[in-house]
């Protein structure tokens, strides 16, 4: 028995129970004053290997020991993360699913039940809050989407068997034999015209064009598309597919029939008597305005806002619209009635109407047969002469003897009076607000169409506001052009919701003309104008006592306005007015930026290296000079003005010297970076703008604001010079100079276009190049963008049948860059992001087509399909279709115009 007694040795008495305890227990203690004394990575490699030694039934009582000691916490993700990510998880959920997850917990249903999860879920439906929630109340959106999907035509299974019959309802035999037959009918009519459509085309089929792939050609009534297949076999000349393009052009509807079904008749002067034959009062028709506001024109929100109550305002694109189109938006505008006074608001000059790109409107082209055209059903739109209608041009076309002889051809042509500014006040679009050429009427014509101080402080602040608005309308537009479809209708319809029962809104409609006569009165405003004179003391504080005399100019301008003998002597008073301010902003740069940073350089704390300095300030510097120099000839020439003097001389002189101008054009870029560049790395100079910018002594402006002031003073030195040579007599000497002046200016300002224009185009061609990936190389030579259209790509289900009879499906969202020279297709994709009202596009190249080899085909509106047409190149087809019949109209009018543009270069 002394073998059971022995401790230490090497074996487990297993037979003996105490002694086996006692010996486990011995060890395990032993192990534990082990484990005491490890570290902590010696602990975890044991626990590792002990729990790898483990079966799952050991493991399983391991986790269950835990879970009764250490229990896990169940927390619900919504409580947890932040509110933003909670949403935009829930926006995933469909409505059905976001009415189940609000019967979660009381958290849930305040997440699910925000506006900002089922606001975009009715906007998808076209479903829009009658009013502005209050900012205490939630889940209105949700209330509003139940509310319309309530109201909904959707029939009980009874109304619908009612209506539609049961599906296993079995037929009787005649209502079989009728169906077979019906179908049998309908199979032969399209076996019928299909049939007959390839005899037609059999029998004009030109004898090169050999098989039946070619489905329609140079004659035909249709679309002349050929297939891949004859493409690669025959290889058509260049003039044979040239005169395809014409033939598809020819073959596209007009404006008539331009959608199908639905037609857009040219309104005759017959039309418009038969529209106002009915009516007993013509009082509503004397009273009708309409102005057209060009999208060129800067800050034009501005110009919208400043519209008077009962006018009627049209804002075109400038780019993208053809004469024809821009008549049609101007038929749909007037709805059949004839407008007492038409304005048009647009760019220009003295001599021409920059109306429509690639439409700048003077005497060498008014007669052309596409712009007469225009003008004359222009005048149909307008009363004629006799009753006193009258078509105002806001360009100054009254300054010279081209704008005038355009103004009588204008009259000649339509039976209609115009009239234009005579354009002698210089400035940001200044002009409108000067004397009208032959204005018969008491008030000026733009006190018939915009509130006068509104469009006074517009005139005055035009190319900042531009700058202001460009941001917002990248960001906004979309958003913009939703609400503008939809806020007016809302709250006159809200209105009188409110205020009277749908029986009365229908037999009533007198209250909805009484409302807006009501609101007319009240908007109506006549304020008189208020002429700014200049104050000499601003003048003089701004600048040095070293330099010119400006109370002399004052003086000296003061004396020409006592002498108003002439039209001539207020355009040189003008003149000298105009140079004084001119010359002033060009000091401003010198005293307020260039010489302290040129000080601070001389006394070793310099702010900008001498480099930079020379950059940003020595040609504008060098323009002070030249231009201080014209300033003083001016005014000793104007100390003894009389009928006998001239200044055309003095302009000869100045024209010879514009090389420094050049240089200023030239670096303008550079300048503008480096001053950015500076700013950025230099926390002086960013300080130092600061200080400087937008101060009194730079009338509110900032230094590249006031670096702009050259580029616009050669259109008013234009504009003064043929203003001046419209008032001087043919003898008189300097006749001749006015007219070398001019044409010296005008070939200077003909190169800064010109300049412009390219860096635009460059700056367009980037942008597109930038947002459409995969996109080739887009910048060459006189290349421009002229109209972006997004359509839907539709996919025909069955191409046999007859255009009236195919079914499309849509496939995909396309947009389509419209140049001058090619069209670019790209596929669309659309991105929403939560709490953004707007939503971001992607763009996917797909195809470039030249236009010279573009064919265009219209496809007529159907009861399957509305307002689609088929784009063809070489290799491929597109058919799309636009949200709207306007945008059809507008699109392939464009793209008609750019394809007769590029086959006749």
């Amino acid at each position: 028995m002394e073998c059971f007694h022995t401790r230490f040795s090497a074996w487990t008495p297993f037979s003996n129970k105490s002694l086996n305890r006692e010996l486990f227990q011995e060890r395990v203690a032993l192990i534990s004053h082990w484990f005491d004394l490890w570290t902590n990575k010696q602990r975890q490699e044991f626990l590792f290997t002990i729990f790898l030694r483990c079966t799952k039934s050991q493991l399983r009582i391991v986790q269950e020991w835990f879970s009764e000691r250490m229990q896990m916490a169940k927390v619900d993700f919504s409580t947890v993360l932040p509110r933003f990510i909670s949403l935009y998880i829930f926006s995933f959920l469909n409505p059905k699913d976001l009415c189940a997850a609000a019967q979660v917990s009381w958290a849930w249903k305040f997440l699910t039940e925000q506006d900002c999860l089922w606001m975009p879920k009715c906007i998808r439906f076209g479903w829009f809050l009658p009013y502005t929630p209050t900012d205490n109340e939630y889940g209105a959106w949700k209330h509003h989407y139940i509310a319309c999907v309530s109201n909904l035509d959707w029939p009980i299974p009874r109304e619908a068997t009612a209506m539609y019959g049961t599906l296993n309802e079995p037929r009787r035999e005649d209502e079989e034999l009728q169906e077979r037959q019906r179908e049998k009918r309908l199979r032969k009519i399209i076996w019928e015209k299909i049939a007959l459509r390839k005899k037609e085309l059999f029998k004009v089929r030109p004898p090169w064009a050999s098989g039946t792939c070619c489905s329609r050609l140079l004659k035909s009534k249709c679309q002349p598309r050929l297939s891949q297949t004859v493409r690669d076999r025959v290889g058509l000349h260049e003039a044979l597919e040239k005169q395809l393009v014409l033939a598809s052009l020819e073959a596209l509807p007009k404006r008539s029939n331009v959608s199908g079904s639905h037609s857009y008749p040219l309104l005759s002067k017959k039309t418009w008597h038969g529209v106002h034959k009915n009516d007993d009062s013509s009082s509503y028709a004397s009273q009708l305005h309409i102005i057209l506001i060009s999208s060129r024109i800067p800050a034009y929100e501005i110009v919208v806002d400043s519209i008077k109550a009962g006018i009627i305002s049209l804002v075109y694109e400038h780019c993208g619209l053809t004469l024809e189109s821009l008549l049609y938006l101007i038929e749909k505008a007037l709805d059949g009635r004839k407008a007492q006074s038409m304005g048009i608001f647009s760019e220009g000059n003295s001599r021409e109407i920059n109306l429509l790109q690639g439409y700048k409107i003077g005497i060498k082209n008014l007669l052309r047969p596409e712009v007469r055209d225009f003008w004359e059903k222009l005048g149909s739109y307008v009363a004629p002469e006799q009753e006193g209608g009258h078509v105002d041009l806001f360009v100054p076309l009254g300054a010279s003897e081209a704008g005038i002889e355009v103004l009588s051809q204008l009259s000649q042509l339509t039976g209609t009076f115009f009239t234009a500014p005579t354009g002698i006040a210089t400035g940001s679009y200044q002009h409108i607000l000067s004397d009208w050429l032959g204005r018969p009427w008491e008030r000026d014509p733009f006190g018939i169409y915009f509130s006068e101080s509104k469009l006074q402080m517009w005139s005055s602040l035009t190319d900042f506001l531009e700058d202001t608005l460009k941001s917002v309308r990248k960001q906004l537009s979309p958003l913009f052009k939703e609400l503008q479809k939809n806020i007016s209708a809302k709250i006159i319809g809200q209105f009188m919701f409110d205020h009277m029962s749908v029986a009365n809104i229908l037999n009533n409609q007198e209250i909805a003309q009484a409302l807006a006569d009501g609101l007319m009165e009240l908007s109506k405003e006549n304020s008189e104008r208020n002429v700014r004179e200049d104050n000499p003391q601003d003048a003089k504080s701004s600048l040095s006592k070293d330099d010119l005399n400006f109370e002399t100019l004052v003086k000296l301008e003061r004396k020409l306005q006592m002498d108003s003998a002439g039209k001539r002597t207020g355009v040189v008073r003008e003149l000298l007015r105009s140079e004084r301010k001119y010359v002033q902003m060009l000091e401003t740069v010198r005293e307020v930026y260039a010489a302290p940073l040129q000080a601070a350089l001389s006394s070793n704390r310099a702010i900008l290296s001498a480099a930079n300095i020379r950059i940003i300030f020595s040609d504008v510097l060098r323009i002070l000079s030249l231009n201080r120099q014209f300033l003083d000839h001016l005014r000793d020439r104007l100390q003894e003005w009389g009928p006998a003097h001239g200044v055309g001389e003095i302009f000869l002189k100045f024209g010879s010297q514009l090389n420094i101008y050049t240089n200023f054009f030239n670096n303008y870029p550079v300048v503008l970076k480096t001053m950015e560049k500076c700013r950025e790395t230099i926390p002086a100079f960013r300080a130092f703008l600061k200080r400087h910018d937008k101060t009194v002594a730079t009338k509110m402006l900032s230094l590249p604001e006031l670096l702009l002031h050259p580029s616009r003073r050669f259109e008013e030195y234009i504009n003064l010079l043929y203003a001046l040579r419209l008032h001087t007599p043919a003898e008189h000497v300097d006749r001749g100079d006015l007219t070398a002046a001019i044409d010296q200016v005008k070939n200077y300002k003909r190169y800064i276009d010109q300049m412009k224009q390219n860096i635009g185009m460059r700056d367009q061609l980037s942008d597109v190049q930038r947002i459409v990936r995969g996109c080739p190389t887009l910048s060459e030579e006189n290349r421009y963008l002229i109209r972006v259209q997004d359509v839907a790509q539709l996919h025909c289900c069955d191409e046999a049948v007859s255009f009236s009879l195919r079914t499309y499906e849509h496939t995909r969202d396309l947009s389509l860059f419209l140049f001058n020279d090619a069209l670019l297709v790209s596929s669309r994709g659309t991105s929403h992001t939560p709490f953004e009202r707007t939503s971001k596009s992607t763009y996917q190249f797909i195809a470039s087509v030249a236009l010279h080899r573009l064919l265009v085909e219209d496809i007529p509106d159907s009861k399957y399909i509305r307002n689609a047409f088929i784009v063809q190149g070489p290799k491929r087809e597109w058919i799309c279709a636009t949200e709207a019949g306007d945008d059809k109209f507008l699109w392939l009018s464009a793209l008609q115009h750019a394809i007769k543009s590029s086959l006749d270069k």
